[in-house]
């Protein structure tokens, strides 16, 4: 028995040995961009055609931008493409397939404005992006890629169409739409002043503020709910507005809008909350 147990165990760590053998290790490019002034805020534009981006900050004076191709086996594709990959795939037979493994890395900074592009047309790059801690965003996704945001301090614009939002332990403020998915953010601190948006057509939108923070709030699911474990003061009446005004044949409209208002601590600069297919929650932080 221990003889057999034993041929087991070797052959299970020969067929491992074999399988890592023929795994295609992901290729990566890294850029390291000197600031033209390291002690004044940054702005960071990076967009993406497929694929996510993670920015994170650290306690660096320079902006590390790493870009990584994402092979097949790694991607969520769609029918279409993978219908298109196993076609040529079909006509190579018998040969053996290079990974294209450029990632076509492309980073410009001027007066500390940095843009930042990756070949993503035809494959999927993952953007991961390292920032000093006061630096703004501005962060687009298209297909097959998550957008995911840590510690920074600044003015925040995301928007995401087939992927999701998570923002976590930022101070400053949120503008962040993501099309089909969810989108959670989380404040250690919220700039005051400044009206945020967030927002979904498929998805939830989760936000934590700080206890203290000061608002109006404007929300609204079409087929969703909306949680709070705030103490909103809620307006009585909904707002009306007038639509349209008279027709050719006399008919005139109004419509009542759907959002709810409400203030939390006392009313603030206005936040908006809003989702067709999901589910609002607006949590108390510690």
């Amino acid at each position: 028995m221990k003889a057999l147990s034993r041929g087991l165990l070797l052959a299970l760590f020969a067929v491992t040995l074999h399988l890592n053998a023929q795994t295609p290790e992901r290729s990566s490019d890294r850029l390291t961009i000197p600031l033209s002034n390291p002690e004044r805020p940054v702005l960071l534009k990076a967009g993406l055609m497929n694929g996510g981006i993670t920015v994170k900050a650290y306690a660096g004076k320079e902006v590390i931008v790493e870009a990584l191709v994402r092979s097949a086996r790694y991607s969520k594709e769609k029918n279409k493409d993978r219908e298109h990959r196993e076609s040529r795939e079909d006509k190579g037979q018998g040969m053996r397939r290079l990974e294209i493994n450029t990632t076509g890395l492309a980073v410009e900074e001027e007066d500390n404005v940095i843009e930042v592009e990756a070949g993503s047309m035809n494959r999927t790059i993952d953007l991961t992006i390292q920032v000093p801690v006061r630096t703004s965003l501005e962060l687009s996704c298209l297909n097959d890629g998550d957008i995911l945001i840590e510690g920074v301090t600044g003015e925040i614009e995301v928007n995401n169409t087939n992927g999701g939002v998570t923002i976590n332990n930022v101070s400053g403020s949120v503008v962040a739409h993501a099309l089909n998915d969810d989108v959670r953010v989380n404040f250690a601190k919220v700039e005051p002043g400044k009206s945020m948006s967030f927002s979904s057509l498929n998805g939830d939108i989760d936000v934590t503020f700080p206890p203290d923070v000061k608002a109006t709030v404007s929300m609204k699911s079409d087929n969703g709910e909306i949680f709070s474990d705030f103490d909103i003061n809620l307006e009585p009446t909904t707002r009306r507005i007038e639509e349209g005004g008279r027709g050719k044949g006399g008919k005139y409209r109004i419509r009542l809008e759907k959002s709810m208002i409400g203030t939390i601590n006392g009313g603030g600069p206005e936040i908006q909350f809003s989702t067709f297919n999901g589910s609002v929650y607006i949590r108390k932080g510690k």
